[in-house]
C-alpha cells in the first residue's frame, strides 16, 4: 500500500506539481487503482478530474476512456492535459467521420493516454470495433447522474455505457457526479452494473459559504442591499433573457458596474461580457444559468438568485461558484409571494402536450432541411433562439419538447462549442483550372488548399485557417478574405468557424405518424420537475433548520452539524448583526447627507428591512427625524 501511495504522490508532483491530496481524493483513487468499481460524489470544484487522471498517469501504460456529455468540457480537459505534455484526444458530434476515425486510430496505435467521448458516440459500430483493439485501464463516467431517469438531466445515450462495459469486463468504472440524492445514487450503480461497487462521498459542506433566504416584495431593493453590504464580485442569476437585460440596465443606472450574459447573445459578445467580469472591469454579472461552466474566478463573494432555481441541485452548484478561495462568501435566494404562481405558469409553458412535442419534431427537421428517411448520424448547427423566433415558439416550450424527444432517442442537443471552418469545392476540376489561369492571384491559394485537404471536392472538409496561413504564407485575415472571395465566386461552399450548439441525429427522420413518444418519459419528466420545484420551495420556506444542514441532508449526509453562519443559525444565536453594524447614528448620517425616501434608505442598508424600519420608527418616536407625506426622510 505504501509503495502504491508513493507512486501516486510521485505522479501527482511530476504532472500537477501538487504535494498533497484534497479530502477523499486519495481514498477514491486507491479504490479504482485496486480494480474496484467506484462512485464518487464530490462537489463542483473539489478536484474530480484528478480522480481518473492521476491513477492513469501513475501507471506506465495507463489509458483512460472518459464519457462526458459536455463538448466544451472535453476540449478544456484535452487542452489542459496537452499543456502538461500528456497526450489526449476527444470524439464528439462536432467532428467529421474522418476526424473521428483518426482520433480512434491514435488511441489504438498511438500513445494517447486519455480519450474523451460523447455518450451518443458509444453506440456507433466504429467505436465498438476500435474499443476491442484498445487496452483501457479505467472507464470514467462524468456527470453520472445523466444515466438515471430520476436525475435532473437524464440522457438515454448514457444507458449505452453498460453495453460498453460488457466489451471490457475487467476494466473498473469510476462514476463521477457533483450532486445526487440517495435514489439517484442507487440508480447510477444499478445502471452501470457496479456490483459490489463503493460509494465515496465527499462532504457537501461549504464552511465558508453563508446561505440565506430573503422573503421580500422588492427584489431589486434587496439585491442592492446585498451589493452595497458585501464587498467584492458577484453573480446574479435570473431565469429569462429579458429579465437579465432589464436587471442589468437597472443596476447600471444605479451606479453598479454590471455586465450580463445569456444564451441568446452572439458568441463573441458573450466572450466579451465574461472577460469584462473575470478581469474585474465589471463587478457584478447578471446572467441566466447559461453562465457558469468554466468559471475559475476564485474571489466571487456573493451569488444571488433573483429568480427561483429549477432544483436544489442547480441551486447548490450555482451558489458553489462563490468563495472558492476559501474566504467568507454569501449565497442569497430572493423569494416573493408570486414565485409559486410563476412556477405554475412555467409548468404550463414548459410541458406542452404530446401532439405539440410531435409538432416541434416536425419543425426541427424542417428547420434543419432534413427529408424523411435521411439524417442518421449527422450533426447540424442549431440556434434554438433563431428556431423559436422563426416558428413563434417559447424557448422553454421548445427546450422541454427537445428534452422529451431526446429521452425517446430521436435527437441529442449538445452544449455550445467551437466548430472549425468547413469548405467544399462546388465546381469541377476543369472549371477550377480555368479559374486559376484567369485569376492568377488565386492560383497559389487554391493549390495550397488542394494539397492540404483530400476529398474536398466530394464532401465538406474541416479546415484550419491558421494552418492554411502558415503553409500559404498569408495572414489569417487574408486567408479568411480569400475564402470569402471564393465563396462569392461560387467556387466553394464555405462555413466559417463558429460557436454554436449542435443537434445530433442518432436515427433518420421519421414520418410524423411513426414518431412515438412513450407517455412515461413525458409523465416521469413532468413529475420529477414538479418534485424538484417543490423541494427548492421547501428549502426556501424552511425557517427552523440550518440551511447547510438542510442541503447536506438532501444529498444524503445524515450527520451534518449546524454551520453557524446562515441566516437561520444567526437568528437562532440571536446575534444582532444588523443592529450592531447599522446603528441609529449611521442612519442619521445617511439621512443628513442625502434626500431619501424610506424605501431608498432601506435599500442603502445591508440588513433585514424590518430591522431598518424598526430603527426608523424609533428615530421618529424619539423626535430625531420626520417623514413627510411624499415619504422623504428629514432631520429635525
Amino acid at each position: 500500500m505504501n509503495e502504491t501511495v508513493d507512486k501516486l504522490r510521485a505522479a501527482l508532483s511530476k504532472h500537477w506539481h501538487y504535494e498533497g491530496f484534497r479530502p477523499m481524493q486519495l481514498e477514491t483513487i486507491l479504490s479504482v487503482w485496486n480494480g474496484r468499481d467506484t462512485l464518487s460524489l464530490m462537489p463542483t470544484g473539489a478536484g474530480k478530474s484528478l480522480l481518473y487522471q492521476l491513477p492513469t498517469m501513475a501507471r506506465e501504460d495507463g489509458f483512460c476512456i472518459v464519457v462526458t456529455p459536455l463538448i466544451a468540457l472535453m476540449k478544456d480537459q484535452v487542452d489542459k492535459l496537452r499543456a502538461r505534455g500528456i497526450s489526449a484526444t476527444a470524439v464528439h458530434s462536432g467532428m467529421t467521420p474522418d476526424q473521428i476515425d483518426a482520433a480512434l486510430d491514435n488511441c489504438v496505435y498511438g500513445d494517447v493516454r486519455f480519450l474523451y467521448v460523447a455518450p451518443e458516440r458509444l453506440a456507433s459500430e466504429l467505436f465498438r470495433m476500435r474499443l476491442q483493439r484498445m487496452n483501457p485501464t479505467l472507464l470514467a463516467v462524468d456527470e453520472a447522474h445523466c444515466i438515471s431517469q430520476w436525475g435532473y438531466d437524464f440522457r438515454p445515450s448514457y444507458l449505452r455505457i453498460a453495453e460498453i462495459r460488457a466489451l471490457i469486463p475487467t476494466v473498473p468504472v469510476l462514476a463521477l457526479t457533483a450532486s445526487a440524492t440517495d435514489e439517484v445514487t442507487e440508480d447510477i450503480m444499478a445502471q452501470l452494473r457496479m456490483v459490489g461497487g463503493r460509494v465515496m462521498r465527499t462532504s457537501f459542506e461549504r464552511a465558508n459559504l453563508s446561505y440565506s433566504v430573503r422573503r421580500v416584495e422588492d427584489k431589486n431593493g434587496q439585491l442592492m442591499r446585498v451589493i452595497e453590504g458585501v464587498p467584492g464580485a458577484g453573480i446574479v442569476y435570473v431565469r429569462t433573457r429579458a429579465g437579465v437585460e432589464q436587471l442589468a440596465d437597472w443596476l447600471t443606472q444605479n451606479g453598479v458596474a454590471t455586465s450580463h450574459y445569456h444564451g441568446g447573445m452572439e458568441a463573441a459578445e458573450r466572450t466579451i461580457r465574461q472577460e469584462e467580469w473575470t478581469s474585474g472591469r465589471k463587478r457584478v454579472m447578471v446572467a441566466t444559468n447559461a453562465f457558469g461552466m468554466g468559471i475559475d474566478r476564485a474571489d466571487v463573494r456573493f451569488v444571488v438568485h433573483w429568480s427561483m432555481p429549477d432544483s436544489v441541485e442547480n441551486y447548490y452548484q450555482e451558489t458553489g461558484r462563490a468563495g472558492r478561495d476559501g474566504k467568507r462568501a454569501y449565497g442569497v435566494l430572493l423569494t416573493s409571494p408570486d414565485d409559486r404562481l410563476r412556477a405554475e405558469n412555467r409548468f404550463a409553458v414548459e410541458f406542452p402536450s404530446l401532439d405539440a412535442i410531435k409538432d416541434v419534431y416536425e419543425l426541427i427537421f424542417n428547420y434543419l432541411q432534413v427529408a424523411i428517411g435521411e439524417g442518421k448520424d449527422f450533426s447540424f448547427d442549431f440556434n434554438i433562439y433563431e428556431f423559436c423566433h422563426l416558428n413563434k415558439l417559447f424557448t422553454w416550450t421548445a427546450m422541454s419538447a427537445i428534452r422529451v424527444l431526446q429521452a425517446n432517442g430521436y435527437m441529442v442537443l449538445t452544449d455550445e462549442s467551437d466548430h472549425p471552418a468547413r469548405v467544399m469545392f462546388c465546381v469541377s476540376r476543369d472549371d477550377l483550372y480555368r479559374l486559376r489561369i484567369e485569376r492568377e492571384e488565386l492560383d497559389h491559394f487554391l493549390r495550397t488548399i488542394m494539397r492540404m485537404y483530400n476529398g474536398i471536392f466530394t464532401e465538406f472538409q474541416s479546415v484550419n485557417e491558421q494552418e492554411i496561413a502558415l503553409v500559404s504564407g498569408y495572414t489569417v485575415d487574408k486567408v479568411k478574405e480569400l475564402l470569402k472571395t471564393l465563396w462569392q465566386l461560387r467556387v466553394i461552399r464555405y462555413i466559417p468557424s463558429r460557436r454554436t450548439p449542435l443537434i445530433y441525429l442518432p436515427m433518420e427522420r421519421l414520418p410524423i405518424e411513426d414518431v412515438f413518444i412513450a407517455p412515461n418519459t413525458y409523465k416521469v419528466r413532468k413529475e420529477l420537475a414538479r418534485q424538484r420545484s417543490e423541494q427548492i420551495f421547501a428549502y426556501a420556506d424552511n425557517e427552523t433548520e440550518c440551511r447547510s444542514v438542510w442541503l447536506r441532508k438532501y444529498f444524503g449526509e445524515t450527520d451534518a452539524a449546524g454551520c453557524g453562519v446562515c441566516d437561520i443559525c444567526l437568528l437562532r444565536s440571536k446575534k444582532p448583526v444588523s443592529r450592531v453594524r447599522f446603528s441609529s447614528e449611521a442612519i442619521l448620517k445617511i439621512v443628513g447627507d442625502n434626500s431619501l425616501t424610506v424605501k431608498q434608505l432601506v435599500a442603502r442598508i445591508a440588513a433585514e428591512p424590518d430591522t431598518v424600519l424598526d430603527e426608523i420608527d424609533q428615530l421618529v418616536a424619539d423626535n430625531w427625524i420626520t417623514v413627510d407625506p411624499s415619504g422623504i426622510i428629514k432631520l429635525k
